[in-house]
């Protein structure tokens, strides 16, 4: 039996917490950062707050002490928001070993730093001589929909061939089908960045613009996605796959997709702060993720017309229409 340790309670952590715990020969030790919602799940067996109606298997064990959650763990997978990982990680590193494998599958770049999160765990682990292997997952995922079982394909990366293909052996099941790849930047750089495309794909919906304008913007969004993964050194080829083109249009489209809630709302009229505070806690990593995608591709001379207009409806500098009307403008070139 495989220990593996899920560091998140969200949707998402839950969801491969599920699925894990499922698919059978594992032991499972979901943490949550609040005692109140470990208890509820352990006494109802299901996190209605983020997962209603879906039950947590009895392999699933959850909890609030992160000793306990690490405990002889082999593989530990972090799924927390992008903003709060780099202090998650400071509370795991006492409870870490050399034996054990890190799976990231927070979703963003640091806000200041602008680094992915594998490289915010690499610089958290150095700080504690903890040099542990990583490995990123990702992917076109609803929470709701892995956790109902639904089948899904998702990508694992990892420079390390045989690191990636243990894990993958781990994680496969009935319901998920997992492919490797050896574009670390990539991958993190796609499923980073189509939140920040998803919000002004739902600017777009909540203006009523259009399937064409829908098209246009998923498409040149996924050009500067590209542009930007390989200014950082990520393969073009990884943008047109599942954890690029793949997550890019399930988050632009899905009706399930929390960052194309806040930019449909957004194109409504609603201001952001409002459209937070009514989603009660959960997340829409696009609205961070918008600002250190700019700041990033300013440091590397990347053009992110998309980007700086989310950027500036965000910030309230610009109403969504006239974002738009903005990017109509823009002088023609070659495709």
């Amino acid at each position: 039996m495989s220990r593996i340790a899920v560091v998140g309670a969200g949707a998402w952590g839950t969801a491969i917490a599920i699925t894990l715990g499922r698919r059978g020969g594992h032991t499972v030790s979901l943490w949550s950062h609040t005692k109140g919602l470990a208890d509820i799940i352990t006494r109802t067996r299901e996190n209605a707050r983020y997962l209603p109606g879906i039950p947590v298997p009895q392999s699933v064990q959850t909890t609030s002490d992160m000793q306990a959650a690490l405990h002889r763990a082999e593989i530990v997978v972090t799924v927390v928001p992008s903003e709060h990982l780099r202090a998650t990680l400071h509370l795991m590193a006492p409870h870490l070993t050399q034996r054990q494998v890190i799976v990231n599958a927070t979703k963003g770049l640091e806000d200041g730093t602008y680094l992915r999160m594998t490289q915010v765990i690499g610089a958290v682990l150095a700080e504690h001589a903890l040099p542990l292997p990583c490995c990123v997952l990702s992917g076109p995922s609803f929470a709701q929909e892995v956790a109902a079982g639904s089948p899904t394909a998702m990508t694992l990366a990892s420079s390390t061939p045989d690191l990636a293909a243990y894990i993958r052996k781990e994680f496969v099941g009935p319901s998920l089908r997992v492919y490797t790849n050896d574009d670390v930047v990539g991958v993190e750089m796609g499923g980073a960045l189509k939140n920040v495309i998803a919000l002004a794909s739902g600017v777009v919906t909540g203006l009523g613009l259009g399937h064409n304008s829908i098209a246009a913007l998923v498409t040149r969004g996924n050009a500067e996605i590209t542009r930007l993964a390989i200014a950082n050194g990520g393969r073009r080829e990884t943008l047109a796959g599942l954890a690029g083109l793949g997550d890019l249009v399930l988050t632009c489209t899905g009706a399930l997709s929390r960052n194309r809630h806040v930019g449909i709302e957004l194109g409504r009229g609603r201001k952001l702060q409002e459209i937070l505070a009514a989603m009660r806690g959960k997340v829409a990593e696009g609205v961070r993720t918008t600002t250190a995608a700019l700041g990033l591709a300013n440091l590397c001379g990347v053009e992110m017309p998309i980007t700086e207009q989310v950027a500036a409806v965000l910030a309230e500098r610009l109403t969504p229409l006239d974002a738009m009307r903005e990017l109509m403008a823009r002088p023609g070139r070659d495709e």
